[in-house]
């Protein structure tokens, strides 16, 4: 778990000099995460870890106890805040200790891993992640515990297989390709599509799209 926690940590930390380094219009700019802005989706990452019991509380009654919309007004009040402080949120908190329910720190990195490219990738930015830490993701997303990342009937009947690491996950149709962009279509991004192969790769799309 200390291996995690020190990848969590570094994320929040490279996600911080990220934020610092951007434009206005590149913080404007859509992300892969739904209608969020690449800014909304570093405040999601920051509310994360930096929002009082009650303000939670509040945006659940607001968003009528649907968990990703309370999180989708958390994410967009935090937002608000300068770049410059969300940048110094990310860093305060990178060693934050609580281990969410059910998804565990696994969960968290993967939150912090697939968030980050969401922001980089519509920005040309492309970030390279540790093999190690795609690994842990890649296991959590296929182990059955991911949820509200990865439906199981979306990995149900196919086997994936990293072409730039020694994992491989499941029976039934092939979808092979590189570990990030296998974690980001496990994710439900469609703009990486284009870089995995395989039969399997078309019922992987129908469950996505």
């Amino acid at each position: 778990m200390d291996v995690i926690r020190g990848a969590i940590a570094e994320q929040r930390r490279r996600i911080a000099a990220l934020i610092e380094s951007l434009t206005p219009a590149q913080l404007a700019t859509p992300s892969l995460c739904g209608a969020w802005t690449v800014r909304q989706v570093a405040g999601h990452l920051l509310a994360a870890v930096d929002t009082p019991v009650g303000a939670t509380f509040s945006a659940l009654v607001r968003g009528g106890f649907r968990v990703h919309r309370a999180n989708a007004l958390l994410a967009a009040r935090v937002a608000e805040r300068p770049p410059a402080e969300l940048a110094e949120g990310l860093r305060r908190h990178a060693t934050d200790p609580f281990r969410p329910p059910i998804v565990g720190y696994p969960g968290r990195l993967t939150d912090l891993q697939v968030h980050g490219q969401d922001m980089r990738r519509p920005l040309g930015l492309p970030h390279g992640l540790a093999l190690d830490d795609l690994r842990i993701s890649l296991n959590f997303l296929t182990g059955g515990r991911a949820v509200g990342f990865t439906p199981r009937r979306r990995v149900a009947g196919l086997r994936f297989e990293a072409t730039d690491l020694d994992w491989a996950h499941g029976d039934g149709a092939l979808v092979s390709g590189p570990a990030e962009a296998l974690m980001m279509a496990l994710t439900g991004r469609p703009a990486v599509l284009g870089e995995i192969d395989g039969p399997g790769v078309r019922e992987l799309s129908a469950r996505i799209t």
